[in-house]
């Protein structure tokens, strides 16, 4: 925990019956950024749609896995920044490192110390990664490492996983979106998709597309479904058999499954890979990196056509790469992973316990990797519940429990978890009695929670059943 001059509550207490909490400075806040931000939040998971009405907190601060909005009502929190914070918020080593490097001045007209020291720790720490390029978000690199797939390739498609949610907020992703308005049809037409842990639906592509594919983009895992036995090396060997590039998008699996992310796990090395979220412990630092030779065409030390490669004034400026470089020196002092993992699985441990207690082990699921859980909710007749998802989420609010999912950071102790499944005790004694009303009337206060990821304000269809509507949308 940090040294903040502001309390943390020690002891939590979690009736059944707990008392409605006071969200009015909130809404007040809410309000007025509605006025002033389109959706009212600068990324669509955080949007005040994607929680109970009139209940989506504003935060104040935070510190460790604990957060307090601007009512002064503290929390437990999972989701930690979009899974960007793996260490906890505040957590005092980063902190340090990026005031340090602050004092020193962020951005200069050469290339700085920072650069090299982060390039090569990020090389020595990733398997597939020969050469690194930083920048500020993760569409950045997830574009560029589109962009040098064609520049490599000479071709135009981009085959993406159509089974998992995001890749990046520019056209060449968005337009096979639901959210497609302003992106022309020639970009929309250049993006084609196969399936997750389906080979043959990846073979059908290039039968269909021959010669024209130049990059495939995935994520290796995601919360809730891992990889098959020989899905990622029959990829590998389908890239290089057919020639176009293979890239995994590690945003969410970089630094939650372990330093190395997915591809240190599962062995299977891609031509390019993409990394943003927790590389910073929160700070904005993202990567792109690869094979020399792909890399290189950005570069200087070619003789082929060059592709405009992330060259911008912020990619490197001091204090993500300093981020990054204590966020690592953390994960080599403990096992952050583990940690993440194991307080994880005893959320899990209770949760379930609590879910077979109250006889809901139909209802509610909980699913994915200890370090990266997430939650679903189904109605009395076994159907996906956005409504049955909102109430679940008002009864944790009530409870000093922040929770769109159930993703922990190493921060999160024993007593976090501890209140968490108590808290979970009395939200899901409401959320029985709503199952055998067989309604939420009554019980939900206000609207359910929409999709985020939606063609028009109004949601026009449910989400993935064993996906929670924030996972829907995590920008890049």
């Amino acid at each position: 925990m940090s040294d903040h001059d502001f309390p943390i509550p020690r002891a939590w207490t979690t009736p059944v019956a707990a008392p409605r909490r006071s969200f009015a400075r909130s809404v007040v806040a809410q309000r007025r950024l509605h006025e002033l931000v389109p959706g009212g939040s600068h990324t669509y998971a955080r949007g005040s749609d994607q929680y109970p009405e009139n209940m989506a907190p504003v935060i104040a601060r935070g510190d460790g896995a604990r957060v307090e909005d601007l009512d002064g009502n503290w929390y437990v929190e999972y989701g930690m920044g979009l899974r960007s914070v793996t260490l906890g918020h505040g957590y005092a080593p980063v902190v340090d490192a990026v005031t340090r490097a602050a004092r020193d001045g962020v951005n200069f007209s050469r290339p700085t110390i920072w650069e090299l020291r982060a390039a090569e720790r990020f090389v020595e720490l990733v398997p597939g990664a020969e050469m690194v390029k930083f920048a500020k978000n993760g569409s950045d690199v997830t574009t560029a490492a589109i962009k040098l797939a064609r520049a490599a390739t000479g071709r135009e498609l981009v085959a993406v996983c159509g089974t998992q949610p995001f890749f990046s907020t520019d056209d060449w992703f968005i337009g096979s979106t639901a959210m497609a308005a302003g992106v022309p049809r020639a970009h929309r037409d250049l993006t084609v998709s196969f399936r997750f842990n389906d080979l043959d639906s990846v073979r059908d592509l290039l039968a269909a597309h021959p010669g024209q594919i130049a990059a495939l983009i995935l994520e290796q895992a995601t919360a809730t479904v891992e990889p098959a036995p020989g899905f990622l090396e029959g990829l590998r060997s389908l890239a290089d058999a057919y020639g176009f590039v293979l890239v995994f998008d590690e945003m969410i699996t970089g630094m939650r499954w372990a330093t190395g992310g997915a591809q240190a796990v599962y062995g299977v090395t891609p031509d390019l890979s993409t990394w943003g979220k927790a590389l910073g412990n929160g700070f904005s630092v993202s990567a792109l990196a690869g094979r020399r030779d792909l890399m290189e065409l950005g570069g200087l030390n070619t003789d082929a056509a060059r592709p405009f490669l992330l060259s911008t004034t912020h990619g490197a400026e001091t204090t993500g790469l300093a981020a990054y470089l204590a966020a690592t020196d953390a994960y080599a002092e403990r096992d952050v992973v583990g940690i993440m993992e194991r307080q994880g699985e005893a959320l899990r441990a209770g949760l379930t316990a609590v879910i077979a207690d109250e006889g809901l082990t139909e209802a509610v699921t909980i699913m994915g990797r200890g370090s990266c859980m997430v939650f679903g909710t189904r109605d009395h007749e076994g159907n996906p519940s956005q409504a049955m998802r909102t109430l679940f989420i008002q009864e944790l609010l009530d409870r000093g429990v922040l929770a769109q999912s159930l993703i922990v950071s190493a921060a999160h102790t024993d007593a976090d978890i501890e209140h968490t499944i108590e808290a979970a005790r009395g939200a899901l004694a409401v959320y029985a009695r709503a199952i055998d009303a067989a309604t939420t009337d009554g019980f939900l206060r206000g609207r359910a929670v929409a999709p985020s990821m939606r063609e028009r304000a109004a949601p026009r269809r449910l989400p993935d059943p064993e996906l929670g509507t924030a996972e829907l949308l995590e920008e890049r």
